[in-house]
């Protein structure tokens, strides 16, 4: 056996090799560094424009795109052809995009609702056929919380794709209570009363003032709405005392509440 030759295969391996593994070890530890720093710099930037959520998300997304090139080039050096990687690499990337396709459209809606903002967190919504308080706005879905105390996942897809309705965007709301009063019944005192009732109501704004709008004449009745301004927070309290008190107001008055009525003829 001839240990020289051995010898010298082995000086031009060590030759060849050690300053690419060198080389590698420290275009990996470079690469791990500025990974890590350009993802909080990424996350940090969008943090302070859009949401931390999704900042965070970008972030990892940057480092891991850093680090996927290292090792790219880690296989060049090393003599790996990398084109028929990036190739397995693409149609894997779009087998797994046809796979999570609505996951996808989710994930774009919530991007949307993050950029935009629609609504907030605390916000009462109706949308994706769910009225209720948003609990969270996730990158997927959006958690909804109904008045009965009930909790609904709806996918970001649904809520960005259908109309959304802020409930509670502006600070002050319209109570609108219908109501229809005998033919009978004088129009001015009619209306009277009615405005009436919506002075005796608390927490209603003055500015816009009360209105008893007359709507129409109907089969059986003389149609009406009151309508009142109050801030959002006391729309539903205010409806009901409202209600009641438009009742109690035209019973006190002597003016009706017709109901429909049928008249039956028999012919002899």
């Amino acid at each position: 056996m001839d240990f020289s030759n051995i010898e010298v295969a082995l000086v031009e391996l060590l030759t060849e090799f050690v300053p690419k593994v060198a080389g590698v070890i420290t275009l990996l530890v470079l690469a791990w560094i500025i990974s890590g720093w350009l993802g909080r710099s990424v996350s940090s930037a969008i943090g302070a424009r859009i949401d931390q959520t999704i900042a965070n998300f970008f972030g990892s997304l940057t480092r891991y795109g850093v680090l996927i090139m290292a090792l790219l080039s880690v296989l060049q050096i090393f003599g790996v052809g990398t084109t028929s990687f990036a190739a397995l690499i693409g149609a894997a990337g779009l087998a797994i995009g046809l796979a999570l396709q609505g996951t996808l459209g989710n994930f774009s809606s919530g991007i949307m609702l993050l950029a935009f903002r629609p609504f907030k967190v605390g916000d009462v919504i109706s949308s994706g056929g769910v009225t209720g308080k948003v609990a969270e706005i996730g990158l997927f879905s959006t958690e909804i919380d109904t008045f009965d105390n009930r909790r609904f996942t709806v996918p970001n897809g649904s809520v960005y794709g259908s109309t959304i309705e802020n409930i509670f965007y502006h600070t002050t709301r319209r109570v609108d209570v219908t109501v229809g009063t005998d033919y009978p019944a004088s129009i001015s005192d009619t209306r009277q009363v009615l405005l009436s009732a919506a002075a005796d109501v608390d927490h209603v704004l003055t500015d816009p003032e009360p209105a008893a709008v007359l709507t129409g004449l109907g089969d059986s009745s003389i149609d009406w709405v009151v309508r009142v301004w109050v801030k959002s927070e006391d729309f539903w309290g205010v409806k009901e005392a409202l209600t009641q008190r438009v009742k109690e107001k035209l019973d006190e008055a002597g003016i009706g509440i017709p109901y429909p009525q049928m008249d039956v003829h028999l012919d002899k």
